[in-house]
Order: C-alpha cells, then sequence, then structure tokens
C-alpha cells in the first residue's frame, strides 16, 4: 500500500520532489503549497475537512524543504515548472492551486505563468511583496529586521533557522508552545489544540529534514524582488486574510486585493494568521471545489 505522505517524482534535471496526499483520492485536486518553515506534513489538518468537502489534497514540499531537493538560485518563476511536471506525472492537466502564509507568492506566480493549467487560485494569510509601502510600514520592528537580514545578510536567517531546527529536532511540541506568547489570541488558540500541536510541530521539524537551506532561501525570496507583475495575473484569485493577522498585516492583503485584477478578496474578522485557515478551512476548501 502506497504511504500517501511520504512520496516522490524525479523532476527532469535529475532533482527529487516530494508531496503528500490528503482528502478524498477521487475528489477535486487541489495542489497546497505550505507556509514557512512548514512542508507538506502541514496538511495533514486539513484531511478530514478534505473529504467532507470532496477535495483531493497535494501538498507539495518546496526544494531544499521536507523530501525536496535544493535548487541552487531558485526564483518565484522556477516553482510553476516544478508544479507542473507533478501534475503531468500524476496524469492531471487542471487544477486548482491554494497557499497559505509564504506559499502565497509561489501561489501569484502559478497564476501568473501557468494559468491555463489553474481553474483558480486561493491565498490565506499571504504577504505582499516586501519591495511596496505596504509591506515594511505596516511591520514590527522584529520583522522588519528579518527582512533586512533575508536581503542583506542571509547568514543571520541562516543562523535563526538553526535554532528552530534544533529546538524542532529535540521537542517540536515544545518549540511551538514556546512560540504561543508571540502570537495574538486566536493563533494561540488555535496552536493550543491538542490535535494542532502535534501535527503542526512535526511539520517543522520535517522542513528541516535536509538542513536549513530550503527555509533560508525560501524566506530569502520573499524579501525581494518577486520577478512578475501582479497587475498581469488573469486567473480567478481567491484572497483570505485576517484583520488579526500579526504577522502580514490586512494592508499587504489590502494591496494584493487592489493589484491582483481578477481577485475575490475576503477580510475575516477576528482571525489571525493561523487561526484563519483551521477555522474557515471549509469554506476555502469548498471555494475551490466549487
Amino acid at each position: 500500500m502506497t504511504d500517501r505522505t511520504n512520496q516522490t517524482i524525479k523532476l527532469k534535471d535529475g532533482r527529487m520532489l516530494g508531496y503528500a496526499e490528503y482528502g478524498a483520492p477521487q475528489g477535486k485536486l487541489i495542489f497546497f503549497f505550505h507556509g514557512n518553515p512548514s512542508s507538506r506534513l502541514g496538511a495533514m489538518v486539513m484531511d478530514q475537512t478534505a473529504k467532507r468537502v470532496n477535495a483531493h489534497i497535494i501538498a507539495i514540499d518546496r526544494p531544499g524543504i521536507g523530501l525536496s531537493d535544493f535548487k541552487l538560485g531558485r526564483q518565484y518563476l522556477d516553482w510553476p515548472d516544478d508544479v507542473t511536471e507533478l501534475a503531468d506525472a500524476l496524469g492531471v492537466q487542471h487544477f486548482a492551486i491554494l497557499g497559505g502564509s509564504s506559499g502565497g507568492p509561489h501561489t501569484v506566480a502559478c497564476a501568473f505563468k501557468i494559468p491555463k493549467r489553474l481553474t483558480v487560485a486561493a491565498i490565506v494569510s499571504s504577504p505582499c511583496p516586501f519591495t511596496v509601502p505596504a509591506a515594511t510600514e505596516s511591520m514590527s520592528l522584529s520583522w522588519r529586521l528579518r527582512v533586512f537580514a533575508g536581503r542583506r545578510a542571509p547568514w543571520l536567517v541562516k543562523l535563526f533557522l538553526a535554532k528552530v531546527s534544533r529546538d524542532a529536532r529535540r521537542d517540536p511540541v515544545s518549540a511551538l508552545s514556546r512560540t504561543l506568547r508571540g502570537l495574538p489570541e486566536p493563533d494561540r488558540l488555535v496552536l493550543a489544540r491538542p490535535d494542532m500541536l502535534k501535527p503542526a510541530g512535526d511539520a517543522i521539524r520535517e522542513a528541516f529534514r535536509s538542513g536549513i537551506h530550503g527555509a533560508a532561501w525560501d524566506f530569502s525570496l520573499m524579501t525581494r524582488p518577486w520577478g512578475f507583475r501582479l497587475e498581469d495575473i488573469s486567473v480567478e484569485v481567491q484572497l483570505w486574510h485576517g484583520e488579526a493577522d500579526a504577522i502580514f498585516h490586512p494592508r499587504m492583503g489590502r494591496y494584493l486585493a487592489d493589484t491582483i485584477p481578477n481577485c475575490r478578496p475576503r477580510f475575516v474578522s477576528g482571525e489571525g494568521h493561523i487561526s484563519l485557515m483551521i477555522n474557515h478551512m471549509e469554506d476555502i476548501l469548498s471555494g475551490l471545489v466549487a
């Protein structure tokens, strides 16, 4: 019997690409792009909801994360090529895509580059390009320092992620619990649930299976020019953003909603960065299945 959570394909350039399957095997196909630090295992929490709405989730590890090999010099517009290779290997022509947090830029990169392969796209708690004032003006000092590190001092990003990786290997649940103090109440309440702590901790630990380079490069990409224009996206993009998001301020979501031509935004009062996806998962997936 196939292990649905630990699958790989070999890409044309020789790299391995890892993925996991959740939900209804014969349901509407949705490729899921995880946040950072996280991995394909982060979609485990979608399994039962996906079955209820008849969604077939394929969660993909990005290069250097989980089961996927690192790709030197990767840019956002390289990601749609990996996605289409996986779709072709699975015999799928059209599919929906969903990206959470730092999976959002990867989602809009696909919406820009491969619109004819997509039925619809959705982004949840996504940043906007960090090169626009809406991004940095709304950030805390600690996040502004991270953005500076991503652009000018990548070694600082690696130093931070090295500690996260060590903590996650030793005790992923405890490591995640320690982060709760810095999150708003909606996020703390969700992550403190017994059914959430272990899957979230496992997803973070898996992110560093091959080291920190994949997660570090993934973060640095987010802080630099994305390499395409949001204004040129033609496919429908469903946008979800929590009004209490303390990581990527709602102002970022509003910039995306105002700039992407065919965007359907929904801003949810009282939801944070993480709680939005969990508490509104059925609505989010139902919108993509429909």
